[in-house]
């Protein structure tokens, strides 16, 4: 595999990440004497991968149409090699509500909650606040609104024209405490990862804007909390069918004990401030060598 496509940007709200990641992982690329082409994708993908003669693809979208499925079906088409998880394990992550239910089905932990219309929940607290509603099916904490605890009113910001994430929502329990990250690479978990933040939570530009947030890695957490985070996110990882990398959130309530997860991504960030590559070298494998590892485990796959 010495040619490697490397697909980034697209038209998802997360475009400027998936850019940050596609430029870092095809540099990274080029040092390991693969020959790159970048790809910044359009609607005529196809085209343009059929153009570039990949002998895989390295894939760095981010997002709806990248990390769903969606891609990875073309890529299947096309009987190209590429990055990441598959069709299925794609679609499946992305989806939260659907995820939710496959974690449950394996013993892991999750936030009290369910799907909503979104203008019920604009209309009247579906839940006793706090809770937290999500999209159901975006990324880097996009179109997330905190109704914290004592709210007079449900969040009318959902109708805003402006929020635009469709027209269900996860709304689930706030879980107080800390935010850990795992990553998995293959068959390993490779470290815990504390995320803490000046901000309200753990938006979009707290993990993408330089001193948004402070990462502690490894966690400061008893050796039991630390095993049971890694073994959660390995679980999670093999039940939704991820391959390569992934990354796996979750809350930990230090006085209930309570480890909840809360989602799953198959399109990890590779930014200059991104987690995945901070916790691979922690476990001492470099960048590059992180890419070289995600090109040579590229496959077809449904």
């Amino acid at each position: 595999m010495n040619r490697v496509a490397v697909i980034m940007g697209g038209w998802s709200s997360e475009r400027e990440v998936s850019l940050s990641s596609g430029r870092g992982m095809a540099q990274a690329a080029r040092e390991e004497g693969f020959d790159v082409v970048e790809i910044d994708v359009t609607r005529n993908v196809s085209q343009q991968l059929i153009d570039a003669k990949p002998d895989a693809v390295l894939n760095a979208l981010h997002g709806p149409f990248g990390e769903d499925g969606c891609v990875q079906g073309l890529l299947e088409i096309l009987e190209i090699p590429y990055s990441h998880s598959g069709v299925l394990a794609s679609a499946l992550a992305m989806d939260k509500a659907k995820s939710r239910g496959v974690y449950e089905r394996v013993g892991l932990t999750v936030a009290q909650g369910g799907v909503y219309a979104k203008e019920d929940v604009a209309a009247e607290h579906v839940m006793d606040p706090p809770y937290v509603v999500k999209p159901i099916a975006e990324g880097s904490s996009f179109g997330v609104l905190i109704v914290p605890e004592g709210a007079n009113r449900p969040p009318a910001e959902l109708l805003d024209p402006k929020w635009g994430f469709g027209d269900s929502v996860l709304v689930e329990q706030f879980i107080p405490g800390c935010e850990l990250t795992v990553s998995v690479m293959g068959d390993e978990a490779l470290a815990v990862t504390e995320i803490t933040t000046l901000r309200d939570y753990y938006d979009y530009s707290a993990k993408y804007e330089a001193g948004g947030s402070k990462h502690v890695v490894p966690a400061q957490l008893s050796e039991g909390v630390t095993q049971a985070a890694l073994d959660a996110a390995l679980v999670a990882h093999n039940a939704l069918g991820c391959r390569g990398v992934s990354r796996s959130d979750f809350r930990y309530d230090e006085d209930k004990n309570n480890l909840v997860i809360l989602e799953t991504n198959t399109q990890p960030g590779m930014t200059p401030t991104s987690l995945v590559p901070e916790q691979a070298a922690y476990k001492g494998i470099s960048y590059e060598k992180l890419v070289r590892w995600m090109i040579e485990d590229a496959s077809c796959h449904r």
